[in-house]
């Protein structure tokens, strides 16, 4: 079998939607009409937001929680699962142990908005918010493993996390096997490392296009430096796309170094204006990180004529007060 960035094979790619039956959606990927007459292309939208957890995220917690069951038994992980999250990934965590019967511990920042806060918790998970940034609630998360023996589920840098994400990847060769290009948010990498990794290793011509914050790209200036580095986290529409890489980082720089075909990074303006757009145009009410793709073509006018696309629509974790606030930036 092909393997790219650190063993992240297409063995380890279904293995990973095995475990995924049952626990997470298939989600459609959908043409939308009023983008492919904009862009004169067609722009299919992958909807991550119809998730269980109404984002992405549930498929690499899943996988690595699933894993390590499979590997150590149930009773191994009674003390329990914890992470660092801006908010996806702890409420992905947060469901998948609950599934399965594991107590979990979710680590915030409090930047972290009130609305991701409350439905981590509605799910059952203990919430501990500890600095502002995630590099800082992480420390917590350290605590909580090297004391309490809990078992930790990484954001983004575990292979088993970049497979359960890489199974988005596999859908798509499914459901467009002509894709030319994929946008995806970049931020830790898990996801557009995984959708790399699966893409590329049954298409190696489709594109993988990354979009990162126009400030606190951590992914983007790691890749420029060639290591890991530290960036200040920012406030943002996407914030599900701050927060650092880990200055550890053991796979996903990689990975993303390996399967990233070209990267942009979009204003605060123009991810405003993607959110308004998708809502205008597919009454889809997204959170600023799934509307990355479309901001960057927008943009960056990114020629996409004649070409399929797919743009990951990554999550739908955002409040009514700040879509409203997005189209106040908007200007809409």
């Amino acid at each position: 079998m092909p393997i790219l960035g650190h063993g992240v094979s297409l063995a380890m790619l279904y293995l990973a939607r095995q475990r995924l039956l049952g626990q997470v959606a298939r989600t459609p990927l959908i043409r939308s009409s009023a983008l492919s007459a904009r862009f004169d292309a067609e722009i299919l939208l992958k909807l991550e937001t119809l998730q269980p957890t109404g984002a992405f995220k549930l498929r690499g917690a899943t996988n690595m929680i699933a894993a390590l069951i499979e590997r150590h038994g149930r009773d191994a992980l009674q003390t329990g699962v914890t992470t660092a999250s801006t908010g996806n990934h702890g409420r992905a965590v947060a469901h998948a142990a609950a599934r399965l019967g594991v107590p979990a511990v979710i680590c915030l920042s409090r930047l972290v908005p009130e609305n991701k806060v409350a439905a981590i918790e509605a799910l059952g998970a203990e919430v501990h918010r500890v600095g502002r940034s995630q590099d800082e609630a992480f420390k917590e998360v350290v605590r909580l493993v090297d004391e309490e023996g809990m078992s930790l589920i990484p954001p983004f840098d575990d292979v088993l996390i970049a497979a359960g994400q890489g199974t988005i990847g596999l859908e798509l060769m499914e459901d467009a096997p002509d894709l030319d290009r994929v946008v995806v948010g970049l931020s830790g990498g898990g996801l557009l490392g995984g959708i790399g990794a699966a893409v590329k290793a049954i298409r190696p011509a489709t594109r993988i296009t990354g979009v990162s914050l126009s400030r606190g790209a951590a992914m983007w200036e790691s890749l420029q430096a060639g290591r890991p580095v530290e960036v200040e986290e920012v406030e943002s529409l996407a914030d599900s796309l701050g927060g650092g890489i880990g200055l550890d980082n053991r796979c996903t720089l990689a990975l993303v170094r390996e399967v990233m075909d070209d990267h942009v990074q979009v204003s605060e303006v123009a991810i405003a204006g993607a959110m308004v757009d998708i809502f205008a145009d597919e009454k889809l009410l997204v959170e600023g990180a799934a509307a990355v793709g479309l901001a960057a073509i927008a943009e960056h006018e990114l020629d996409v004529r004649g070409q399929t696309v797919a743009l990951i629509l990554s999550g739908n974790g955002v409040s009514l007060e700040t879509f409203d606030h997005a189209r106040a930036l908007a200007g809409r």
